[in-house]
């Protein structure tokens, strides 16, 4: 699953198919069906694809796509989530961030052992007591976010629910980008032995990562001098 998980990575676009043979190539006893089934269980798949973690909750209410077209120029303009798979030196566990699309701001995550609805609300909920609510939240059609639960926390706060279609996983760009960060400079380098030893480790990484972490895209600046300064009033000097 480790090997899978830094292969997905490298190549988001390969399925179990073409992830089997590569992995046969490195030594690995391991066919397609095998390989399938464990993505399943890590909750990836190639992008071109829906995600396994996008599956709908029975007689959930699905809401529209807001994002087409739209110029993103600020933050709290659209916070983008979803979930991820980290292992750790015994076991594994998933990680659900929120992170502000026009900064790359980190503006809170959870770990927990089960993909389910409760703590990828907690982080929402999290984020808008601290910063205020967003003009809109994207996420795939995943059941953890399109449960009544996750819904409900961002229309009793005023945003809007926006919700990846058919086709719209270029989408998840900017938060895979922060998955590939978190994992090569930190997780893959840690190995950390449970799960009180990686929220502590995330907790200092995502700190230097918002403060600290420079983003070419944003011409050399940190998440946090492009949320505070435009803000403030400052224009963003690179749109997202």
């Amino acid at each position: 699953m480790r090997r899978i998980d830094g292969l997905h990575l490298e190549h988001p676009f390969h399925g179990a198919r073409r992830l089997a043979k590569q992995m046969e190539r490195e030594g690995f006893d391991v066919g397609r069906q095998h390989v399938a089934t464990l993505m399943r269980r890590m909750g990836i798949e190639a992008l071109y694809r829906r995600p396994r973690t996008s599956i709908p909750a029975r007689d959930a209410k699905i809401y529209p796509y807001l994002l087409d077209g739209l110029a993103i120029e600020r933050p709290n303009q659209v916070w983008s989530s979803d979930l991820t798979y980290l292992p750790m030196a015994h076991g594994f566990l998933f990680l659900v961030a929120i992170l502000d699309v026009a900064s790359r701001k980190v503006l809170s995550f959870r770990v927990l052992n089960t993909m389910t609805p409760d703590f990828c609300v907690d982080a929402l909920s999290e984020a808008i007591a601290r910063y205020g609510a967003p003009d809109i939240v994207n996420t795939d059609q995943g059941s953890q976010f399109t449960s009544k639960a996750w819904t409900d926390v961002g229309d009793t706060a005023g945003a809007r629910i926006s919700m990846d279609g058919k086709g719209r996983w270029i989408d998840k760009v900017f938060i895979e980008r922060l998955w590939r960060s978190v994992k090569y400079e930190d997780i893959y380098l840690r190995a950390y032995e449970n799960g009180r030893e990686l929220r502590a480790g995330l907790t200092r990484y995502f700190d230097f990562y918002n403060r600290r972490r420079i983003h070419q895209s944003h011409e050399y600046q940190t998440p946090d001098e492009i949320y505070y300064a435009t803000a403030a009033g400052e224009p963003l000097a690179i749109a997202a």
